[in-house]
């Protein structure tokens, strides 16, 4: 059982502490995380404590792995296009004459 499946254990929203375990970082990146947007949540209660609901945070995951994706895969097209060279210094480049 992974850590977004036994999150359902906790019920529909999760604290920030839980979040932050469940994607191993610390209690303070996860609140920049809400701090900043990047992560939505909620305020609940009269102590207005933040809320991120199971869903959200697994939407959140998915997303993370398709840009990382995505990038990875700008990467290989960026590079795709450079002939490849050999750094062994056993190699030497063949020299070309001016009559060929």
């Amino acid at each position: 059982m992974n850590g977004i499946e036994n999150a359902g254990a906790l019920g529909r929203f999760l604290t920030l502490a839980d979040t932050a375990e469940l994607l191993n970082i610390s209690a303070r990146q996860a609140y920049s995380l809400v701090r900043s947007g990047e992560l939505p949540a909620i305020k609940i209660g009269a102590s207005r404590h933040w809320r991120i609901e199971r869903s959200v945070l697994e939407s959140y995951i998915d997303a993370k792995y398709e840009e990382s994706r995505r990038i990875g895969l700008w990467h290989q097209a960026e590079y795709a296009d450079l002939p490849e060279y050999s750094f062994d210094p056993r190699i030497r480049p063949q020299n070309r004459t001016s009559d060929s």
